[in-house]
């Protein structure tokens, strides 16, 4: 069991200088079962529980003045939370969940999941972080995954396995724990690659049929002939080739919630009988003269504009009302650019362990190279760029020459226009007035103008803004 939100508060709001005064947090660690661990703001380990080195077998002694890192482990894969957390010049607020697998002191690996908090004081300078960690199983980190998911602040840059800081993608966040506390049929738009299908599962973890079936199909994957038995099963003999009974994936997802990807690509045909299924809650499989009641909690994607659809009559108006009860719109990658950074972190720390490379970041020039790209593909060609990267990167950081050949041709940046329109004219010469007000510190700056730092760089680039020769942050 984890800490209650009684001991975070508490450790978050006594703004500790770990060094000089560990006897604070005595009293909370030893009343705690799991592992609980301190770290200051160079990101050295200060303290570390008699419960910490029963999991792990390594005692205080061995892991008390190193750097964090070594809670990685020798296999790389334990908790990079910790360096990444207080490595980010703007921490997140609130506890950052992390699964990992650790290695202990006599060669075990378990399934580890912690909770770390970066503290700050009054100034928003980073005192330090305080994490605690236990060992789970399968069925329990599941329960722990859907908790903090709940828990996670407005602002936070990741849930439910999507990344981002922008306000588009905080606008999704929100509108995915809505419809996590309701029940009603969901319908996600966007392009290929925005993660349909992680918003998809993420709100069925956060429903109450989080412990019954999850069940995705590709409408347009599957041969229109095939579909119908795809979706309500058939019965032995229904037709040439049904030598057996099968069961359809209504009735596979039974209690929990069934994700019907390219709805748009379903025939009229069966857009009736999925209609019938929707309002009747009852399946008949092809072949069968019995109809068999079904809970099923409905969510769809499409890549195609549903509307144009009905106006050409390829998709019924009754299906099309009754699928888009409430509506998700991911943004293409393009519309977000200022998550790039995020992304391009989240997808080196996840291809690190895999390629068994200690790559620890991405050059400017790569980055950039990022950045310019339209990408068409969305997060998913993004992800496949990293992981190209991967196989070709030599050192500790990603270079341009180490990025897909295509994209680096395809990144030209777009000139500045020889003449600014009055609004990017009054947006660069606020910008200005912020850096000068600000003595030219980008994150003071990015922060008067309630924007992100990366979102403040990307402006001063496109608009040709130079930062005072003083310029820090």
């Amino acid at each position: 069991m984890w800490p209650d939100d009684c001991t975070w508060c508490i450790v978050a709001d006594a703004e500790l200088d770990f060094r000089k005064n560990p006897q604070i947090l005595s009293s909370i660690v030893d009343a705690m079962v799991d592992g609980l661990f301190t770290c200051d703001a160079d990101g050295n380990l200060v303290s570390w529980s008699d419960g910490a080195a029963r999991i792990t077998g390594y005692a205080a002694d061995e892991v008390v003045g190193n750097p964090c890192r070594v809670l990685e482990g020798p296999n790389g894969k334990g908790f990079s939370t910790v360096h990444d957390l207080l490595a980010q010049g703007e921490p997140p607020e609130g506890i950052c969940l992390q699964e990992c697998k650790f290695r202990t002191k006599d060669g075990r690996e378990l399934d580890l999941l912690g909770k770390v908090r970066v503290l700050t004081d009054e100034a928003g300078r980073v005192r330090g972080a305080v994490g605690t960690f236990t060992h789970q199983t399968s069925s329990m980190l599941g329960n722990e995954r859907i908790a903090l998911r709940t828990e996670q602040p407005q602002g936070q840059h990741a849930f439910g396995g999507l990344v981002g800081r922008s306000s588009p993608m905080q606008e999704v966040f929100q509108r995915v724990r809505l419809a996590g506390q309701s029940g009603v049929t969901v319908l996600l738009t966007g392009e290929s690659g925005t993660g349909k299908e992680l918003v998809a599962r993420a709100i069925h973890d956060l429903n109450g049929r989080r412990d019954r079936p999850f069940v995705a199909v590709n409408c347009s994957a599957v041969p229109e002939t095939l579909l119908e038995s795809e979706l309500f099963g058939h019965v032995k003999g229904a037709f040439t080739g049904a030598d057996r009974d099968k069961t359809g994936v209504f009735q596979a997802a039974h209690g929990g919630t069934l994700f019907l990807d390219e709805i748009g690509d379903v025939s009229p045909l069966l857009q009736v009988k999925l209609l019938r299924v929707l309002q009747e809650r009852e399946v008949r499989r092809v072949g069968d003269t019995q109809a068999t009641k079904v809970d099923v909690r409905l969510v769809t994607a499409t890549n195609r504009g549903l509307e144009s659809l009905r106006a050409a009559g390829t998709l019924r108006e009754d299906f099309y009302y009754r699928i888009r009860v409430y509506e998700i719109a991911l943004p293409p990658l393009r519309d977000r650019r200022e998550d790039v950074p995020l992304l391009v972190e989240h997808f080196i720390a996840e291809f690190g362990p895999t390629h068994k490379k200690n790559v620890a970041g991405i050059t400017d020039e790569a980055l950039q190279c990022l950045l310019d790209y339209p990408w068409p593909g969305n997060v998913r060609e993004l992800r496949n760029a990293i992981e190209c990267a991967f196989v070709a990167v030599s050192g500790d950081q990603i270079t341009s020459l180490d990025l897909p050949p295509e994209l680096r041709r395809s990144a030209v940046p777009h000139p500045l226009q020889s003449r600014l329109t009055p609004a990017q004219e009054a947006e660069r010469q606020r910008i200005q007035l912020a850096l000068e007000q600000e003595r030219g510190n980008k994150t003071a700056a990015a922060k008067r103008l309630g924007i992100s730092r990366v979102a403040l760089w990307k402006k001063m680039r496109r608009l040709q803004v130079a930062g005072p020769a003083s310029s820090v942050g």
